[in-house]
């Protein structure tokens, strides 16, 4: 990163007044960059099952599939991100790298859309006989979805710790996290409905360049704000490293017996915080200690460590450790978001089997319909930071943790699926009811709305969860790892958008509740497998943080805003 290192030492020298303003400055330049990328992002994504299935002729549970893969790969790809962000490039490069790419694949996209070539011949009225895409249209499909994947995914969680950095207090940094959820899930919401709607009703070619214009303002707006935000220090190596090198000295080093002594143990001399966090290495893991035992030969004259794959610092081990007594939490997350991507991905086909009409002349598109998640998740966020928070830190001696506001959001992803699951058994009594079955085009006579309790619920569980997640992650993890601690939590949804599908090819060869025309199939069972997985996964989840102690108890995550 071009004068990175200038850039900090300057900050560093700043007042603590003006630290802490810093955070407030880079705010619009962070926001209004966020705003841009998501309303591109939500642009090509909301509706992509639809455009699978009109432009390039897929079956519904096919392009539902393809659907979980690229959001799956927008998920998963900021861990990347992150660990690039950490080990080299830092934030900003990340960012703005992403971005360009982001931007070649949208535009790709809209070449799809633009030129016939690239996609197979439409379907005729009523035919059941529709022309498969060739390789070569394919190939050129996925590359652009790649793209625009990759793009999204090393830009969307990478934002979010550097725009967090730029703040000192943890109250602020948590603040900060709310407001950045609030824009992603706002703007997304803007896109599933102004976006898609261009794309329903004008053409998909307007759409796709509609969204790839955002994209290019995001980036104009992000490198503006360059000279204002202070940068995270370069690690001068990757911390994974690191942490591989703890493993490794451990294991050689598993049989020599340990002390209690300080002076046994190797701390950083050039780290002062390693001098104060902890003097010898904690009694968890205890055989992980070793790797900071010095033995014989394990540094050199002047003090400093001879191999560093023999020998650790006490702070690499604990970071270590710290990781190993977050994983059990982090694993909760895996069964909470394939819940909610199975309604992600079964959202649209129940919506194109259902009315849609408001009035005689208006049609909500079916991918629009994401958009009530998006505005209850920013309804509930907007409770929670203006009121609820507050009202609890002026009224009572009790303040939402993180860990509870996660716990809040599992029991309300439960009663999602089971009001998803009785919803969905209505809509086929109807379906039965006018003997629609076997009919591939049939509509059941039943509105849309039906479908609005469940989304309700869905988004306002979202908003305790969503940024609970970002922002325990961003307080628990090692220092050297914050660029990639708010990534875990897009891998576990990246994972689950995977796990999503295997649970839709189990239930497919298993049973007859997903077939391609859903009137035909028992869809409302699969969501009462999801609410029974959820269940199980919420016990787990309330064992397993009864027995967390945070890390950082200095400062309450949700006082009272300072004025």
């Amino acid at each position: 990163m071009e004068n990175s290192a200038s850039h900090v030492d300057e900050v560093e020298m700043q007042s603590s007044s003006g630290r802490k303003n810093g955070g407030w400055i880079t705010f619009p330049f962070t926001i209004a960059t966020m705003a841009g990328l998501s309303l591109a992002a939500g642009g090509w994504m909301s509706n992509l099952i639809v455009f699978l299935i009109n432009e390039y002729n897929m079956k519904s549970i096919a392009a539902a599939k393809v659907f979980n893969l690229v959001n799956g790969l927008t998920t998963i790809f900021p861990i990347v991100g992150g660990i690039i962000a950490d080990s080299y490039l830092g934030c900003f490069s990340v960012i703005w790298i992403s971005s360009l790419i982001s931007a070649l694949g949208i535009l790709l996209l809209s070449l799809t859309a633009v030129i016939n070539a690239l996609r197979p011949l439409a379907c005729g009225d009523g035919s059941n006989f529709c022309t498969s895409p060739s390789t070569n249209q394919y190939v050129f499909l996925y590359v652009a979805l790649a793209l625009a994947s990759i793009g999204v995914g090393g830009t969307r969680f990478t934002i979010a710790p550097m725009g967090a950095y730029q703040f000192d207090k943890p109250k602020h940094q948590a603040m900060f996290f709310d407001w950045y959820i609030f824009i992603f899930y706002l703007c997304w919401a803007l896109s599933t409905a102004f976006i898609v709607y261009v794309e329903d009703n004008v053409s998909w070619a307007w759409g796709y360049g509609i969204s790839l214009a955002c994209n290019v303002l995001g980036l104009a707006i992000f490198l503006a704000g360059k000279r204002f935000y202070r940068h995270v220090k370069e690690q001068g190596g990757s911390p994974f490293v690191n942490l591989a090198r703890v493993i490794v000295a451990a294991i050689q080093k598993w049989r020599v017996p340990l002390s209690e002594q300080t002076q046994h143990y190797y701390h950083d001399a050039s780290d002062k915080t390693t001098l104060t966090t902890s003097p010898i290495p904690t009694k968890f893991f205890k055989f992980m200690n070793s790797a900071a035992f010095i033995t014989e030969g394990d540094t050199k004259p002047d003090g400093s460590i001879n191999n560093p794959w023999r020998l650790c610092t006490v702070q690499q081990v604990e970071d270590f450790k710290s990781l190993i007594k977050l994983f059990p939490l982090w694993a909760s997350g895996l069964l909470i978001s394939t819940q909610l991507v199975m309604q992600l991905s079964l959202l649209t086909l129940q919506a194109l089997k259902m009315d849609r009409h408001m009035g005689p002349h208006f049609e909500i598109p079916a991918g629009s319909m994401l958009v009530f998640i998006l505005l209850f998740t920013c309804i509930a966020i907007s409770i929670i930071d203006r009121l609820l928070n507050p009202f609890l830190a002026k009224y009572t001696r009790f303040s939402l943790t993180t860990l509870q506001r996660i716990g809040i959001g599992h029991a309300l992803t439960i009663a999602c699926m089971a009001c998803s699951a009785l919803v969905e058994s209505r809509r086929l009594g109807v379906v039965r009811s006018h003997q629609l079955q076997g009919q591939k085009d049939a509509i059941a006579p039943m509105s849309v709305f039906w479908l609005l309790p469940q989304l309700a619920i869905n988004g306002i569980g979202e908003g305790f969860h969503f940024p609970g997640h970002i922002a325990f992650y961003y307080q628990e993890f090692p220092t050297s790892l914050k660029n990639t601690s708010t990534a875990m939590v897009s891998l576990f949804i990246g994972i689950a958008f995977y796990l999503g599908n295997v649970l839709i090819n189990l239930v497919q060869r298993q049973s007859g509740w997903l077939p391609d025309n859903i009137n035909d199939g028992r869809m409302d069972n699969v969501f009462w497998v999801c609410c029974t997985l959820g269940s199980v996964n919420f016990i787990y989840f309330l064992v397993v943080s009864s027995l967390y102690k945070y890390k950082n108890m200095d400062s309450k995550p949700y006082d009272v805003p300072s004025k």
